[in-house]
């Protein structure tokens, strides 16, 4: 039984977007009722714009199967959690000076649009424990991905004295309490991703402590053939390297490695506001994916031109029955 928002969005979202984010919502509810599997990827500043208030609950109910997600929508997630209070919202950032902006970075408050993320609350209070964590992998000889760092720091507890939010609102809680799957390409270009390497370049960490972005996809692999039987769809908000890198695993493992029987893509929605441009691969339509060996013929296609702090939660709610 679909509660008011889903009917609200049935009823009135009729045409040319608002009619796309209904039929790409019934085409995912499908897609799950099928027993397909699906992958949301998360780029932009979704944690940020606090998304886990509904995504921690599609996790819950195990509406998404794997994550592909950037380092900094990993961290900022974690970073809303210990920190909230000391964040600073800007309304008026379209008006801010050059000027403005330097007394916002003497302050220690680095912007993401109309949010000022607090440094010394939110890096520096992870730093301190993810930096033992670490340390403690390499003495232990240890290796591990960048999320299952973050999952250990989680479950351990070292941060429950610090937190300022619901847990239930924490979609990176909800996920390593299910150790869901998570793909983080280009992790370095995050702040806990500059840290670690600042640790090692004082050679204090080695690199080889942290597993690599090619042992990811080698890991994204393994883990797409093991799941592809009844299909998996792709979710994709945002552009980037967050969705660039996760697609390629079908064309990688149909062309290079020769795995012939391996499926495409079964389902592919994308939310953006970067309109369809030459050279911009996050503007590329669905139907070029095909030639790259992403999506099928018959692949259900959906693009969403528009703000994805706006369809998102409503995607979800559809799917939440809300």
């Amino acid at each position: 039984m679909k509660g008011p928002i889903s009917n609200f969005i049935e009823k009135y979202y009729l045409h040319f977007n608002s009619a796309t984010v209904v039929d790409a919502a019934k085409a995912y509810e499908a897609q799950l009722e099928q027993g397909s599997k699906m992958m949301v990827t998360l780029a932009g500043a979704m944690s940020t714009a606090e998304l886990g208030k509904i995504f921690a609950e599609m996790i819950r109910q195990d509406k998404v199967q794997i994550i592909s997600c950037t380092g900094a929508n990993l961290e900022e997630d974690i970073m809303n959690l210990v920190a909230h209070s000391h964040y600073k919202r800007v309304p008026n950032y379209r008006d801010l000076t050059p000027q403005e902006e330097w007394e916002l970075l003497e302050k220690g408050l680095n912007r993401v649009t109309d949010t000022c993320i607090p440094e010394e609350e939110a890096f520096r209070r992870l730093q301190q424990h993810i930096h033992k964590i670490w340390k403690d992998a390499e003495e232990a000889g240890e290796r591990y991905f960048p999320h299952e760092f973050m999952y250990k720091m989680l479950l351990s507890g070292v941060l429950e004295e610090y937190y300022e939010i619901d847990l239930k609102d924490s979609w990176m809680y909800a996920a390593a309490e299910k150790n869901l799957p998570i793909v983080v390409p280009g992790w370095e270009d995050s702040t806990m991703g500059n840290i670690f390497a600042s640790y090692v370049i004082k050679g204090e960490l080695k690199a080889s402590t942290m597993k690599s972005g090619i042992e990811y996809m080698a890991f994204l692999a393994d883990w797409y053939r093991n799941n592809c039987d009844k299909g998996i769809g792709f979710f994709q908000i945002g552009g980037g390297i967050a969705g660039d890198f996760p697609i390629c695993v079908v064309p990688m493992l149909y062309q290079d490695l020769e795995m012939t029987d391996v499926p495409f893509w079964s389902y592919f929605c994308q939310i953006s506001d970067s309109t369809t441009s030459y050279g911009s691969y996050s503007g590329a339509v669905p139907n070029e994916k095909i030639t790259w060996g992403k999506l099928d013929i018959d692949t259900p296609k959906f693009i969403i031109e528009s703000d994805a702090t706006i369809v998102a939660p409503l995607i979800f709610a559809y799917l939440l029955e809300m």
